[in-house]
């Protein structure tokens, strides 16, 4: 089973005085992966955290024969940022399509924050998979990985909820263990990181987001945290456009003025003029199709269409014109197609 852990963190590497600060990534991947190569990507747009998108790359390596991998420099900001390396075997030719489309057929990767001070190991987990398992001098670090083991924990039991009014209970449930944990965890980076996955619209907990969101503070201290902690950023001018977008949508207020007693009057009028335009229109335009449809028609259709008119059938109509009943018919057949229509209840309504 693929392991995906989006793992969030961030280690200050204590520098002495007088050195510059510097990251290091390292890791290593599967064998499969070491002809292809490994990127650095920076993320801006929380709602990009997975996938490949080529405008987020910033660096890229080429793993060595037993899979190591090594990103190092001073080029970082110092400030955080959300950082994402993922492994890819595209060839060349594959390359641009599949940065663009932010697929890959053969990719693993890891999201986590970092600076330019960040150092970070990947080495095989305990049951040698690739990017399971970090290896920091923070031990805030570790419980990044609660978030994913808490959403595996809730895609596994939704998987067991049999009734939908159990399925909304636990909805509610899972959405506060999140939610309660994110804050918890005092970093808001993070916290968009949970609030990316509670408020997704593809996600069975949107809906319990947008009745949450009308009555939770929840989200406007993470605003204030987030303009703290980041002010200036991308990450919090996104979540503030997010915020107010969503707030427009559930929007229930009233307006708070109603227009005058003229208006609605003056409305009346208008409304009762068009719809009287549109009825003399309309018979404006039956009587001249009926006109139109008539002089068509020739002299024994003429005959034929007076006799339905006065309720004969067939039969006497035939009778009374001294021919067949197929050729009544047949006469019958040609006025519907030059009237436009298709029953003698039709024929009657036109002329009535």
């Amino acid at each position: 089973m693929k392991c995906f852990y989006f793992l969030f963190f961030l280690v200050s590497l204590g520098v002495s005085s007088g050195a510059s600060a510097q990251y290091l990534f390292e890791g290593t991947v599967d064998v499969q992966f070491t002809e292809g190569e490994v990127y650095l990507s920076v993320i801006e747009d929380y709602r990009k955290l997975s996938g490949v998108y080529h405008e987020q790359i910033i660096a890229k390596v080429k793993p060595d024969s037993l899979g190591n991998f090594r990103f190092a420099g001073t080029n970082l900001p110092t400030e955080n940022k959300m950082y994402r390396i993922h492994a890819d075997t595209c060839k060349e030719t594959d390359q641009n399509l599949s940065h663009i489309t932010g697929h890959c057929k053969n990719s693993e990767e890891i999201v986590f924050v970092a600076n330019n001070q960040t150092t970070l190991a990947l080495p095989f987990s305990f049951e040698q998979e690739m990017f399971c398992k970090v290896v920091s001098n923070n031990e805030k670090a570790k419980t990044f990985l609660k978030i994913d083991s808490l959403k595996n924990d809730m895609r596994f039991a939704f998987s067991n909820y049999r009734s939908e009014a159990n399925r909304k209970l636990n909805t509610e449930k899972w959405f506060s263990i999140l939610q309660n944990y994110g804050e918890q965890l005092q970093e808001p980076l993070a916290e968009l990181y949970i609030y990316s996955f509670l408020s997704d619209r593809r996600s069975i907990l949107h809906g319990y987001y947008l009745a949450d969101l009308k009555v939770n503070p929840y989200y406007d201290v993470l605003l204030k945290r987030l303009k703290s902690q980041y002010p200036d950023t991308q990450y919090a001018k996104q979540y503030e456009a997010e915020l107010k977008s969503d707030r427009f949508l559930i929007s229930d207020n009233e307006p708070s003025t109603s227009l005058p007693w003229w208006a609605y009057l003056l409305g009346g009028i208008c409304l009762v003029s068009i719809l009287g335009n549109f009825y003399f229109f309309g018979k404006a335009k039956k009587h001249k199709a009926v006109a139109e449809g008539k002089a068509a028609l020739t002299q024994q259709e003429n005959n034929v269409l007076e006799l339905i008119l006065q309720q004969k059938s067939n039969k006497e109509i035939a009778s009374e014109l001294f021919v067949s009943v197929s050729t009544v018919k047949t006469h019958i057949n040609s006025i519907y197609k030059k009237l436009g229509v298709s029953s003698r209840n039709e024929v009657k309504a036109l002329y009535s």
